[in-house]
């Protein structure tokens, strides 16, 4: 069997172009007889390696000199928690909910702070962002946070939150490296690797640099605190070297093909195929306002469970694989990320096309 159309949520589908050179690297990385996941992360090969990688998403995301970047583990949810200890002063966070990463991360907070939740969406099974122009943001709040892109969902912030001053924290896991960004709105920016960018284990934060600092929440685990992992270019302790070697190797793909600029573009495209069948569809139907749709995860239903179950089950059987919505969500969601192929979106809506024919009734 041939490599299929992935259309996973995350862990999610690699540019083949980069698996294939891991492949060749696998055994002798760089004529130096061992693989990367063999070496000792203390050596100048891998010193190298992450070096290389920090100054290539530094060039993609144009990074300025004012924020660090660190290559941490435990995946983004690890920084619900670091976030609060790393960034509580007055003790109060405003909390905007479009969905379930946003929910998890609010109520992992309120174990250390207080948490105020100034909009949410949660009234519309998340299927639209609030309007955040003029929130009433708390006083006192150390931060506002979001969730710029649901994964489960498929809704993203076309325009960041009115924050009235306050400083930005943004989870950015699904939609990392998909288009530009300007990273002076955040104070911080942070993602999971694993649905974007490489693979899981590993989370990448962009913060900046006034914010990381030594007068933390008392308590506050030593791994946990940013400090520790900016003194010590997150080599405190063995970091996740193959994910960030991995994650290397995208960023230098990524910059070969016209950086963020050309990720936008090819995105864009692929994201207007799909959308312009579903809009046009008699069977299937797009679960989000069309002013908040996400480039990156796209969910519809056919509004039957059995012709969903059915849709998702042929869909397998002709080489398009994790098609399945969310539990809360239902129907199907296809998450075309930046190495998504836009002739598996083609594949995808022709497939969708045939289905409605032989079972539109």
């Amino acid at each position: 069997m041939g490599r299929v159309y992935n259309f996973s949520a995350g862990p999610a589908v690699l540019p083949e172009e980069v698996l294939k050179k891991a492949q060749e690297d696998m055994l002798d990385y760089n004529g130096c007889g061992m693989s990367v996941m063999e070496m000792s992360h203390r050596s100048k090969m891998f010193d190298d390696i992450i070096k290389n990688a920090e100054a290539n998403i530094r060039k993609l995301m144009n990074i300025p000199d004012g924020y660090t970047v660190l290559f941490l583990q435990g995946g983004a949810s690890l920084q619900f928690s670091a976030i609060p200890m790393n960034l509580a002063k007055n003790g109060t966070a405003d909390y905007i909910i479009t969905g379930q990463w946003a929910k998890k991360a609010a109520l992992e907070a309120e174990k250390f702070i207080k948490v105020n939740r100034p909009a949410s969406s949660e009234d519309e099974t998340f299927s639209y962002i609030p309007d955040c122009s003029d929130l009433n943001i708390s006083d006192d709040a150390d931060y506002v946070y979001i969730c710029e892109n649901n994964t489960i969902y498929g809704t993203k912030y076309h325009t960041l939150p009115n924050t009235q001053g306050k400083d930005l924290v943004a989870d950015v896991s699904s939609c990392f490296l998909s288009e530009p960004v300007d990273i002076s709105k955040y104070a911080v920016i942070y993602g999971g690797v694993q649905k974007n960018v490489g693979p899981a284990g590993l989370v990448i934060d962009i913060i900046r640099n006034d914010l990381i600092r030594d007068d933390v929440m008392e308590k506050t685990p030593t791994m946990l605190k940013w400090k520790t992992q900016a003194d010590n270019a997150s080599l405190y302790n063995t970091p996740n070297c193959w994910a960030i070697y991995i994650c290397g190797l995208v960023f230098e793909h990524l910059l070969n093909n016209g950086g963020l600029e050309g990720a936008k573009k090819r995105n864009e495209e692929k994201a207007k195929i799909l959308y312009d069948f579903l809009d046009s569809s008699k069977l299937f139907k797009g679960t989000v306002r069309k002013d908040s749709r996400s480039l990156m995860n796209v969910p519809f239903v056919t509004g039957d469970d059995e012709l969903d179950k059915k849709f998702v089950a042929e869909a397998k059987e002709n080489g398009m694989e994790n098609l399945k919505g969310h539990r809360t969500v239902g129907g199907m969601r296809a998450s075309i990320y930046n190495a998504m192929p836009k002739e598996g979106v083609e594949k995808l809506v022709t497939f969708m096309e045939d289905f409605e024919k032989k079972n539109l009734k």
